[in-house]
């Protein structure tokens, strides 16, 4: 009889990554695409994230809405689940000892976990660097040694925490990994006329954002219904906001309708005359498709308040930022009113030259996101392999 011993250990290093919110899992997921292209898919992963992420293989310890909120208000009631996920990741880590562990982004969660795993000696690599450049540029020198390395989106990014001593690798915005937009046969799927004019409204990803947000967009969808003949409104979401989403879509005074499907929301881009969107990563995702657009956004008065004491920069939406001027309007808390939104959306829908002015400025955006090149995946998986030493 012949002893055949235990199963055979697999040696392929161990991921660990930490997504705290949808865009975060977007990034997660092609990162370990990209890293298991990189090495013949001698890898493994774990840790947490969303959808995408588990399409890729991973198994995520908990929901990843269990840390996406945001907001110094809005996470107090959270606070206690928070902090109990952050001991669940920080002992799953320990337990499995793995080659590297990748916070992506949700820095209020990924450096109090890169804070407690620092003195264990894991190694850690940050994947989309703080956004204390806008905030408090001098707690940057708290992440002097917390990370083997930072990965970041922006130029401008890369000069502010190298200036301090860090490793830091550019590796480029993941937004220009996405499928260039075809509106294809869209309007007929969906019963929409050729001619009909059309507007994106983009509510955001966090379900009490987009609770905040509809009501505003529901007001300027009635202005825009009188004051734009024949509009529809296309209203893009993810699986998690979806069934507020379209209840309150539906009571909307215009052909409005919500588009899940990613084909359908990438479709929509080219089919869209502009858009309405919250700040953050659909900013340049709209940019990138060219597409002019409104950026709005109203948090709880006492986080606007806070948010104003501690912003260091001039402007909150990301292509206003890298090109350093208010090309896209920012309405924002006491100007994000259904009034003023109509008012500059149907600027954009029926000025062609305010519409081709902006088209202009973002078409400068595409090589400072780092469009030339290996995709922005391919270089933060070459990065992560680096510190593993693979």
């Amino acid at each position: 009889m012949s002893d055949t011993g235990p199963p055979p250990v697999d040696r392929a290093p161990l991921v660990f990554l930490v997504a705290g919110e949808p865009s975060g899992d977007v990034l997660g997921a092609r990162l370990m695409a990209a890293l298991r292209r990189l090495t013949g898919g001698h890898v493994r992963f774990a840790g947490v994230g969303g959808e995408a992420m588990r399409r890729e293989g991973l198994a995520s310890l908990f929901p990843i809405d269990d840390l996406a909120v945001m907001g110094f208000v809005e996470i107090l009631p959270r606070l206690p689940r928070i902090l109990s996920r952050l001991r669940d990741v920080e002992r799953a880590v320990i337990a499995t000892r793995p080659a590297v562990v990748v916070t992506i982004d949700a820095p209020g969660f990924n450096l109090r976990l890169a804070r407690r795993l620092r003195p264990q000696g894991v190694r850690l690599v940050h994947y989309v660097a703080p956004q204390l450049w806008a905030w408090r540029p001098e707690r940057a020198r708290k992440l002097i040694g917390l990370f083997d390395r930072i990965l970041t989106l922006f130029p401008f990014e890369t000069a502010f925490f190298a200036g301090l001593g860090i490793d830091t690798r550019p590796v480029g915005h993941p937004a220009v990994e996405a499928e260039r937009p075809e509106a294809g046969d869209l309007r007929a799927r969906l019963g929409i006329a050729p001619s009909a004019p059309v507007l994106l409204m983009l509510p955001g990803s966090r379900v009490g954002l987009v609770r905040r947000m509809l009501p505003i967009y529901a007001a300027t969808a009635k202005r825009l219904a009188l004051l734009i003949p024949g509009l529809v409104i296309l209203v893009p979401v993810v699986a998690a906001t979806r069934a507020v989403t379209a209840e309150a879509v539906a009571a909307w005074p215009v052909d409005a309708r919500v588009v899940d499907n990613p084909a359908d929301k990438r479709a929509a881009l080219a089919a869209a005359a502009a858009a309405i969107t919250i700040s953050g990563t659909s900013t340049l995702e709209l940019a990138l498709a060219g597409m002019p657009m409104i950026v709005a956004y109203r948090t709880n008065p006492i986080s606007a308040f806070l948010a104003r004491r501690l912003l260091r920069v001039a402007h909150v939406a990301l292509p206003n930022l890298i090109l350093g001027r208010g090309a896209i309007p920012e309405l924002l808390q006491e100007a994000c009113t259904p009034g003023t939104l109509a008012d500059a959306a149907v600027r954009l829908m029926i000025d062609a030259t305010a519409a081709q002015a902006q088209r202009d400025d973002l078409a400068a955006l595409r090589a400072q996101l780092g469009a030339d090149g290996p995709p922005p995946s391919e270089r933060a998986a070459r990065a992560v392999l680096e510190v593993i030493g693979t």
